[in-house]
């Protein structure tokens, strides 16, 4: 008797069977999905790295995985990594694993001060270089830039006990120092004896050697930078074919590798993560390398010629009036006429009394100037602690005092643009011991202005206009 003469029994073991193929093929499914799985997110990984290498905007692919019959097409909707990234620019920061801690330099946050913009009516956001991940402040760019070019150039070769020297007041070196270890190389730091003494001890525990000198004029032999110079050329001249190791002066004043770096990676993160809509940029010069390597990208390579570039100077320097009024100094006043330091300030990392190569990249795209004294800067480091949250040094204090006065000058609703260098721990024997002693952090009382009644206000505190 065939199942043709028993419909319902051939019902049955129709359904049956359709459920066992169910079944097998189901099981089949779920063997091969975590290889499929994999295949998708390595493709979307690479398609990752591509974006930031091209720096244009891709539609979301497709991505395909054979199974018996035929492809599979599974879409990625996150439009967020579809976004545009300038060239020299790798964001998001998290996106992937990083490639020692060189892979921790750049893709910093820009963050809002809420407090700063709130008084000002404009948006305030500063760029956190502090978390940089080599020697925590900007100058991990620029140390990053100038070996890679020693090395492209042949200057520097890991492996052969060559040493960079380098005259800094601090950061640069720091920088140095971390990346010279990790890339096989030995570091000399020459600094002036009037920095903090944290900077030093930090580049020991880094195992720089570190000669802190008496400060001198630019105009000295015995300048630090140019006892850093000397340095590495006696290195050189020691080496020998059993001994070949050389000394290489990074420069950083001077290096176009400097304001390149900032060029390449600080001005296209600005951009990209303000999309462009910023007013203006405020920052500090030391060796310049900040200021003209962003100014140039802003300007130039974004077309943005409507961005005013503000330089913040502390006193003493004479880049305020370079820029203000096209002299530095009269001629009586002029650095290596006199035996002392020209720079008179607690400020440590910016100010300068001569235009560096550096500077000079970008001078002329600069706009103007603001001077912020030391009560100032010490006044704004106590109040972003107190109504941010924010411990910086005072490089980072200046920098916020001119991004307020620049907001000033700007539409209600504009948006400024500043840079938190460093962290406060650098300058605890000296910048913020100033702050102690000018009773800033004198707890207050309840009611009292910056206790738990009324809020300080910001202008009086630092002496400036109220805006209107």
């Amino acid at each position: 008797m065939s199942l043709s003469d028993h419909p319902k029994a051939y019902g049955t073991a129709a359904i049956t069977v359709a459920f066992v193929a169910g079944v097998v093929f189901t099981l089949g499914l779920k063997d091969l999905y975590p290889d499929l799985e994999r295949r998708f997110q390595q493709r979307r990984g690479a398609r990752g790295v591509q974006r930031r290498s091209t720096a244009t905007t891709i539609d979301p692919a497709r991505r395909r995985s054979s199974l018996f019959w035929g492809p599979v097409e599974l879409q990625d909707h996150d439009s967020s990594r579809d976004v545009a990234v300038p060239a020299g620019a790798m964001i998001p920061r998290d996106e992937g694993i990083s490639d020692g801690i060189e892979g921790c330099i750049g893709r910093t946050p820009l963050i809002r001060i809420h407090s700063l913009s709130e008084a000002t009516g404009r948006t305030i956001l500063a760029k956190a270089e502090f978390l940089n991940g080599a020697g925590n402040s900007p100058k991990d760019r620029v140390a990053l830039s100038m070996i890679e070019t020693a090395e492209e150039q042949g200057l520097l070769r890991p492996g052969r006990g060559d040493t960079i020297y380098e005259g800094t007041v601090g950061s640069t070196g720091i920088s140095i120092a971390a990346l010279a270890r990790a890339r096989g190389y030995r570091a000399h730091i020459c600094m002036p004896d009037d920095q903090s003494l944290e900077k030093s001890d930090l580049l020991h525990h880094l195992g720089a050697t570190v000669e802190r000198v008496p400060v001198q004029p630019i105009a000295s032999p015995d300048h630090f930078v140019n006892l850093a110079r000397r340095r590495a050329a006696e290195h050189t001249s020691r080496a020998t074919p059993s001994n070949p190791s050389v000394g290489f002066f990074a420069d950083q004043f001077e290096s176009p590798a400097n304001y390149a770096a900032h060029q390449r990676t600080t001005g296209p993160e600005i951009y990209h993560q303000t999309r462009g809509d910023l007013a203006a940029f405020v920052a500090g010069a030391g060796t310049g390398g900040t200021l003209s390597g962003v100014a140039r990208y802003l300007k130039h390579d974004a077309a943005l010629p409507h961005v005013r570039i503000v330089l913040a100077d502390p006193p003493g320097s004479g880049l305020y009036n370079k820029i203000r009024h096209g002299v530095m100094y009269a001629s009586t006043e002029k650095e290596g006429t006199r035996r002392r330091q020209q720079v008179d300030t607690i400020v440590e990392g910016v100010g300068i009394n001569r235009v560096t190569a550096n500077l000079e990249a970008g001078r002329d795209l600069i706009d103007t100037a603001v001077r912020v004294s030391d009560a100032q800067a010490c006044a704004m480091a106590r109040w972003l602690v107190e109504h941010d949250g924010i411990f910086c040094g005072s490089s980072s204090a200046v920098n916020c005092v001119a991004a307020v006065v620049a907001a000033l000058s700007l539409p209600r609703g504009s948006q400024v643009v500043t840079v938190l260098c460093d962290s406060g721990n650098r300058h605890l024997s000296k910048f913020w011991k100033k702050v102690a002693e000018m009773g800033l952090e004198k707890e207050k009382e309840e009611g009292e202005e910056g206790g738990g009644g009324d809020k300080e206000d910001l202008f009086t505190l630092l002496g400036i206009e109220r805006p209107r």
